[in-house]
């Protein structure tokens, strides 16, 4: 009779963070996903402003100011939290598609992360060359305030569904498929 031991049992994985090493990662990751969350926050509150106001200036400033922090701080802090949530999974014990919680995570994140540089990157810039063109003095056609409503409904909802899958861990382990073949 043979025992395994419990390095015997489990496939070892090339390497793993150390407690410190994770913890700074895991900060860096909840950092990264918070900063992302409170700008689609303020997004939100710019774009229904615009929504909101009859005054053409006020809806130009609002792009504007929107301009400023909609496409590359948002993307860098998304980049942030997919870097250090790849690290996270490839050196700690839920792995990147071992869980479905994780998997769908990731998933949300490169699709954001994407959305936001091709999807929302051209939007944001015209509506902030239309908005500086009308407080110069010209006539400029804002876009329609609804066009821009879309982005930080989705982006926000998508990203409160990732914290909750990161709270609840739910749906457990990825099985492999089984091919039907039996090893001979």
């Amino acid at each position: 009779m043979t025992t395994t031991t419990t390095s015997e049992a489990r496939p070892t994985r090339p390497w793993r963070l150390s407690g410190r090493t994770r913890k700074a990662v895991l900060v860096t990751h909840i950092l990264s996903a918070g900063t992302w969350f409170g700008m689609d926050i303020v997004m939100a509150v710019l774009v229904f402003t615009a929504v909101g106001t009859s005054s053409e200036e006020t809806r130009a400033v609002t792009y504007q100011a929107l301009e400023l922090f909609a496409v590359w701080p948002m993307a860098t802090a998304g980049l942030v939290c997919l870097a250090s949530g790849v690290l996270l999974g490839l050196g700690g014990k839920y792995g990147l598609v071992r869980y479905w919680w994780v998997a769908v995570k990731l998933c949300l994140n490169v699709l954001l992360s994407t959305l936001v540089l091709i999807a929302l990157r051209p939007g944001v810039r015209e509506a902030g060359e239309q908005g500086r063109l009308l407080l110069d003095g010209g006539t400029a056609a804002l876009p329609a305030p609804g066009d821009m409503v879309f982005p930080p409904i989705v982006s926000t909802s998508l990203l409160l569904v990732a914290f909750l899958l990161s709270v609840f861990k739910p749906w457990g382990r990825i099985t492999r498929a089984r091919t039907g073949r039996t090893r001979a």
